[in-house]
């Protein structure tokens, strides 16, 4: 039988069960209580330095009869003067040819977001995308009191897609700026801004991904990605953390139907920052240049140049009397560290070399010959006819071609030196060198890394290489790049 005892402390716990079930069940409304809370101060903390952008341009249209194409009133304009008159001068008559009335006309408004980024004395600047108000003779912001502001154009950038506007206005509220570099996947974070012109709309979410490049969104790209909604018109709004300060700027969606679907991306706010700070100093963006063609480093290149792994950047090019050149860097050098850090991504790395300030110098260890060694680099000033560190296209692995040699007579046809590598005349469909991207007129400078100059010397190089795999160096239009080959 069951002692008296153990009846009352059954008893007692069975008891006491419900109780602790509901204390839990209570903490955890409670837990959720501060979580939303948390939400709720981000809000009031942000929202007020959040505007809603409105823009608006002047665009010609052309109007179309409503009595079918290259028709006019069925009884003529004089007969609709003479009943009318002038009381309506706005209506369309369609007496041009064709039906349709030139020239009339009409404002086309645009939506997006932006936040006030800084303020000088009674300037006030706001940060947004380049394509909210890139083309547009009007802009005006919108804030959450209600307040109504006239802007203008203070500087863009296109190529990273953020624009600085300017107000004339003292004693806005300015955003607090976050560090991005300490921001980890799967944090909290918050989106504001003016989806479908809603305007101060929250979202919440977490960080999905971080440094997405190579999106094609932008030239320079360095994107946060997140699941907070963003839809069209959150453009250039801000995306915070659970402290209230901003860590990045709204800029795309991945979408099929225009709206959202889980998948948005933001500029980190260092880099949106340091851009928009040359914008309010200089009006313009001055970026590094280093003249240099750069390619992912794959695991065949890896292997064809004796690489232990696929760790780093693989240099395809180097400009003449450029910065890379002048300091030594050569084509087949591999950049495993820049400025202290270690390198893989293309686009990172291309980001990393334009932020870098002209006239300074920049760090690299690269590997050599299968040695590491270190390279200090003076950055010049990027113009418009030059690459910060342009990326080569990627060659597929697969060879059939015909090459020959680039005498004197064919290099004056072709444009291009004599007795610098062969040139590719006939390139055979479905091989290994047309899935690699290597066509008619291509030059090729090296197999296995040494120089090429004739089709003999080419024709021996490719008997030469082991394991039916070779290593080329391809020239199309002044832009090289390596190519390894394989073949059965």
């Amino acid at each position: 039988m069951l002692g008296y005892r153990n009846f009352i402390l059954l008893l007692t716990l069975a008891l006491l069960m419900p109780v602790d079930l509901l204390a839990q069940q209570g903490n955890g409304v409670e837990s959720l209580r501060q979580t939303s809370k948390a939400f709720a101060e981000v809000a009031r903390k942000v929202s007020p330095s959040v505007v809603l952008i409105q823009v608006e341009r002047e665009t010609e249209v052309a109007q179309i009869s409503p009595f079918g194409d290259g028709q006019q009133w069925p009884f003529g304009d004089d007969l609709f003067k003479r009943f009318f008159g002038d009381r309506f001068p706005d209506m369309p008559r369609f007496n041009a040819p064709g039906g349709k009335q030139q020239g009339r006309q009409r404002a086309v408004v645009g939506q997006g977001s932006g936040f006030v980024f800084a303020a000088n004395n009674n300037k006030t600047y706001i940060l947004t995308n380049n394509h909210v108000i890139e083309g547009n003779d009007k802009i005006s912001v919108k804030f959450l009191d209600g307040r109504e502001f006239e802007a203008k154009i203070k500087g863009t950038d296109p190529k990273s897609d953020i624009a600085v506007i300017e107000i004339e206005a003292s004693g806005l509220p300015v955003v607090q700026i976050g560090d991005y570099s300490q921001l980890e996947v799967g944090e909290w974070v918050v989106a504001i801004g003016n989806p479908f012109g809603l305007s101060h709309t929250l979202t919440v979410g977490v960080v999905s991904a971080k440094g997405r490049t190579s999106l094609g969104i932008n030239d320079y790209e360095d994107f946060i990605q997140t699941d907070a909604a963003i839809n069209p018109g959150n453009s250039g709004g801000p995306l915070v953390n659970l402290d209230g300060e901003v860590i990045g700027m709204n800029t795309a969606i991945f979408s099929r139907s225009g709206g959202y679907m889980g998948i948005g991306f933001a500029i980190p706010i260092n880099l949106a920052g340091r851009i928009a700070n040359q914008l309010i100093e200089k009006g313009e963006v001055e970026r590094g240049y280093l003249g240099i063609m750069i390619q992912p480093l794959t695991a065949d290149l890896a292997r064809s140049f004796d690489l232990k792994n696929d760790k780093g950047i693989l240099i395809a090019q180097v400009t003449k009397n450029s910065p890379a050149d002048k300091a030594g860097l050569k084509a087949g050098d591999v950049i495993v560290n820049y400025q202290g850090r270690p390198m893989s991504d293309t686009g990172d790395f291309r980001n990393q070399v334009a932020l870098a300030q002209p006239g300074s110098k920049v760090e690299f260890d690269i590997i050599r010959d299968g040695k590491q060694r270190n390279i200090s680099v003076k950055v010049d000033k990027l113009s418009d006819h030059k690459q910060a560190a342009q990326e080569s296209s990627q060659a597929s692995e697969k060879l059939g071609i015909v090459v020959q040699t680039i005498t004197a007579d064919l290099a004056k046809q072709l444009g291009i030196k004599a007795g610098k590598g062969v040139i590719v005349t006939e390139v055979a469909p479905g091989s290994v060198a047309t899935m690699a991207g290597i066509g008619r007129g291509s030059v090729i400078l090296e197999v296995n890394r040494k120089a090429v100059n004739t089709a003999a010397e080419f024709d021996q190089a490719i008997k030469n290489s082991a394991n039916n795999k070779v290593l080329l160096l391809v020239r199309d239009d002044e832009v090289s790049r390596y190519v390894v080959l394989s073949w059965r």
